[in-house]
């Protein structure tokens, strides 16, 4: 019989709140257990195992992200739509970066699974903002690719120690933020 109060969602919340708190590749089903003062086998009746365990990490981060870009930009476009959708992009990875990592390590299994529209949720977001700057249709899925992978290189980049150099981080984000405002408004249509 499942423990009183623990449910799927219970068990993804605390599996993320964990993985943020010790690092994506420390997560397991013994100490996740031992958070919850349960035996691992009972979290098999919660979640079908490691694998699936992350799969709802997954989902939970990319709809936590959809909903932080989707709330930072709303109203907002061109540059201001851009700076905001950096910003609420890093404070999320600095905020909850396993969870983030969980997120980059699976993908929809098929078209009911429940991480593919949390994922176009977020890429939605993300194409809004470049909505704003007049690019060209077939230009649109380079630049998404290309803030997407900016944007998370540098947050991952951060979270993980990886800038050791002197200068200001902050500073470092403001100009590659920049740098891609400036190249997204050379690009657009004429």
């Amino acid at each position: 019989m499942p423990r009183a109060g623990l449910t799927p969602a219970a068990v993804t919340e605390a599996a993320a709140a964990l993985a943020d708190e010790v690092g994506f590749s420390q997560l397991s089903m013994g100490l996740l257990a031992e958070r919850l003062a349960v035996r691992t086998p009972s979290l098999y009746k919660h979640v079908g195992g490691h694998a699936d365990l992350v799969h709802r990490i997954a989902v939970l981060a990319a709809t936590e992200l959809g909903d932080a870009l989707r709330d930072a930009t709303q109203g907002r476009a061109g540059t201001e739509a851009l700076v905001a959708a950096a910003r609420a992009m890093r404070a999320y990875v600095r905020a909850h970066p396993g969870r983030y990592a969980a997120g980059n390590t699976v993908r929809p299994t098929g078209p009911d699974d429940a991480l593919a529209p949390a994922i176009d949720r977020m890429l939605e977001s993300f194409s809004a903002v470049l909505h704003g700057y007049g690019l060209d249709a077939d230009q649109e899925v380079h630049a998404l690719r290309t803030l997407r992978s900016m944007l998370h290189g540098f947050a991952v980049l951060e979270v993980e120690g990886g800038f050791r150099l002197d200068t200001d981080v902050d500073d470092s984000f403001a100009w590659m933020v920049d740098l891609v405002d400036q190249g997204l408004r050379a690009t657009r249509t004429r």
